[in-house]
């Protein structure tokens, strides 16, 4: 974990933060093209996958015997990214999934006769808190929020006419949602106050950018919208005191998949949505005002 604690910023004018805002963009594209690059991130990426993809019923049974888990994965897994699993921790069952096909050829016959069945065998995961070792490229933020930013990003987004509030998620790996037909903002009270304060900034860049349809578009596309809203969050998160980038370079290496093209493309409506956000935040723009268009 990385500890981290928000500051009060410096003030600058709109036309400094502008600039600050094209930099950084260019620096966590720098970032993530270096991580998207090394041998360890792909490694992650590969075994992530197991844990974004576990089903409604195994992330409820994670949850039943673990409530706080997050990322699990198997213990040859967790070896292969540099982690071991700390002795005397109880493993977590789940079901897996396999489908075994048998062909079998009738002796009178000779015809051939092909059986299917799905099976549903026990595994054993561990939690990222039952392990130790190598920190992932993707690692929650911990630490104060001494700055106020989580309560600033709040004020302005309801001045907008969203609705804010922390909440218990249940979902394994979910930090924040946007709902959109209910102007709805919600972020994970589990969380630590630094990674509230950074997975507000995330929802706030999707409540300023995004629409309905945009998150019912084609994964690629999500790949885009995801990217646009972590890069908010770093860039203005940097502005406000709080360094991301625990986060924020695995998250966008993730969703972009170390495509550094895509996270060019997306420069010019993040830094709209990071001058338009900064203004209301550091007072030059009333809290209520939209970003326009």
């Amino acid at each position: 974990m990385t500890t981290t604690k928000t500051r009060r910023a410096p003030r600058r004018t709109a036309e400094e933060r502008a600039e600050e805002a094209k930099l950084l963009h260019d620096r966590l594209t720098t970032q993530v093209a270096a991580l998207a690059d090394s041998d360890a991130w792909k490694s992650f990426l590969r075994l992530s996958g197991v844990a974004r993809n576990r089903s409604l019923n195994n992330q409820l049974l994670i949850l039943s015997q673990l409530p706080t888990a997050t990322i699990c994965l198997g213990y040859r897994q967790w070896e292969q990214l540099g982690r071991h699993v700390i002795k005397g921790q109880k493993s977590l069952s789940i079901f897996g999934f396999s489908r075994k096909t048998v062909t079998e050829t009738d002796e009178e016959s000779g015809e051939e006769n092909t059986r299917s069945w799905n099976r549903y065998p026990i595994l054993r995961v561990f939690d990222i808190s039952q392990t130790e070792g190598d920190d992932l490229p993707v690692t929650l933020l911990e630490g104060d929020d001494d700055a106020g930013i989580f309560d600033r990003v709040a004020e302005v987004l309801r001045g907008r006419g969203w609705d804010v509030a922390l909440e218990e998620i249940a979902t394994p790996g979910l930090n924040g949602y946007t709902r959109y037909d209910t102007r709805a903002v919600r972020v994970n009270v589990a969380l630590s106050p630094a990674q509230r304060a950074k997975t507000l900034l995330h929802e706030a860049g999707h409540a300023t950018l995004h629409t309905p349809e945009d998150t019912a578009t084609p994964i690629a596309h999500r790949g885009q919208i995801e990217t646009e809203a972590e890069s908010v969050a770093y860039a203005l998160g940097s502005m406000l005191g709080i360094d991301t980038s625990a986060w924020s370079i695995g998250y966008v290496a993730s969703w972009s998949d170390g495509d550094v093209d895509l996270i060019r493309a997306t420069a010019a409506n993040v830094q709209r949505a990071v001058a338009d956000l900064g203004d209301a935040l550091l007072g030059e723009k009333p809290i209520g005002a939209a970003l326009a268009g």
